[in-house]
């Protein structure tokens, strides 16, 4: 959940409750005034009548007007004074209503009544209903303001963040844009407009000291390489050796040859992370692999590996040279992980091509498959090969999917068309 919602969410649940309880609160406090007012109004009452008992001696007439009535019973008891809640009966409307009462006691020549003056509560209760319904409707009105107010106007307030945001998502060692803040009047986006912009920077001249090293350091290796492999084939050819000899030598011209592909691969990635590899053109796929196929059957037929293919014809727009060295890494990893009467299985359709093979019994590691570096411990390879596989894919926005199902070890490109 984003934070803005989280925020509007909780912001108008608790402002619902804090209006829900004024409102009561308020409700309450309203009926309470207006019952004392009904109160006060029915002892004015009471005082006329004591008064006329005072002056006559006996109680005035019972009264039944239209919204009060005075009744009174003869009791044996004095009865407490109190005020209390009752029914009213209009016999106008010829029906009850709320109502109020005041009920007293006075003694008339030794005799106890009690008197009962009640009053009908009806303006009373359409006046609260009427102020509760202005309490509502004020209540919602309040709610679509706040609404309204957290949906438009602390999204524009958001909008620098959110900013910001999208930028470090699309943020891109390799690209030459560098991430711009936006203007804010907020303290706080402006210090993180100017973290992120620091850290950007420092990051991206980071990376151009490491590609800079990496460059001149793969450079200055390509002649003590070519150096070394030259004095060594006029070492081998300049006379017979004996066997540890022949193998010392062996072993040497082992290594620097590997030396020269680890450095041709290194060389390559920084190629392909800096898109300095941009002889685009349409490629068929399908062609390049029957070619591929040619060319690695003295492989397959080394270890008695069968090729099953299914391909369909699919053109893409891409650097003939990336997708043959894509194709030579995928093909000599199937080869080199496979066992003695193996099985490689080749498939192309217009949405991917996949290249399943036989080998170990169990699955590779995902989160250490494209690591550089990362190789069997019998592998021969400079453990590159699925790494430069990887940017490649990645260089033109295809997947590269690892699977792993019934012995068949399995790496799937999909397009993007």
């Amino acid at each position: 959940m984003k934070l803005l919602a989280r925020y509007n969410r909780i912001n108008l649940v608790v402002t619902v409750i804090i209006l829900f309880i004024t409102g009561g609160v308020y409700y309450g406090a309203i009926s309470y005034i207006l019952n004392n007012q009904v109160d006060k109004e029915i002892s004015i009452e009471e005082q006329e009548v004591i008064s006329y008992l005072s002056k006559y001696g006996k109680l005035p007439p019972e009264v039944d007007y239209k919204d009060q009535k005075v009744s009174y019973y003869n009791t044996a008891y004095p009865q407490k004074r109190r005020f209390t809640d009752t029914t009213f009966y209009n016999k106008k409307e010829g029906e009850y209503e709320a109502g109020r009462a005041l009920v007293t006691s006075a003694n008339v020549n030794g005799v106890n009544h009690k008197i009962v003056i009640a009053e009908s509560k009806v303006e009373t209760e359409d006046l609260i209903r009427l102020i509760f319904y202005i309490t509502i409707a004020l209540i919602l009105f309040l709610l679509l303001i706040l609404f309204i107010t957290n949906r438009f106007i602390l999204n524009r307030i958001w909008q620098p963040f959110y900013h910001i945001l999208q930028q470090l998502k699309t943020f891109r060692l390799t690209d030459q844009n560098e991430i711009t803040g936006s203007v804010t009047k907020i303290d706080e986006f402006t210090e993180l407009n100017d973290a992120v912009t620091a850290m950007a920077s420092r990051v991206k001249n980071d990376y151009r000291d490491l590609k800079t090293f990496t460059e001149n350091a793969s450079h200055e290796l390509l002649t003590p390489i070519a150096v070394i492999n030259s004095k060594l084939d006029s070492l081998i050819q300049a006379g017979d050796y004996d066997e540890p000899q022949s193998k010392l030598l062996t072993d040497v011209y082992d290594a620097v040859s590997r030396l020269t592909r680890l450095n041709q691969s290194l060389l390559l990635l920084v190629k392909i992370e800096n898109r300095l590899v941009t002889d685009e053109q349409d490629v068929d796929l399908k062609l390049l692999i029957e070619e591929k196929l040619v060319q690695f059957k003295e492989l397959f037929n080394d270890k008695d590996i069968k090729i099953t293919t299914a391909l369909q014809d699919k053109q893409i727009n891409v650097s003939k040279y990336l997708i043959d060295i894509l194709l030579n890494n995928l093909l000599s990893n199937a080869i080199r992980h496979n066992h003695t009467g193996g099985v490689i299985d080749i498939v192309l359709t217009n949405h991917h091509l996949a290249i399943k093979n036989t080998g170990a019994d169990t699955a590779l590691v995902p989160a250490d498959i494209y690591k550089r570096f990362n190789k069997a411990k019998n592998s021969e390879g400079t453990g590159l090969g699925l790494t430069l596989s990887k940017q490649i894919c990645d260089n033109y926005k295809f997947s590269l999917e690892y699977g792993y199902t019934q012995s068949y070890h399995s790496f799937t490109i999909s397009f993007v068309n």
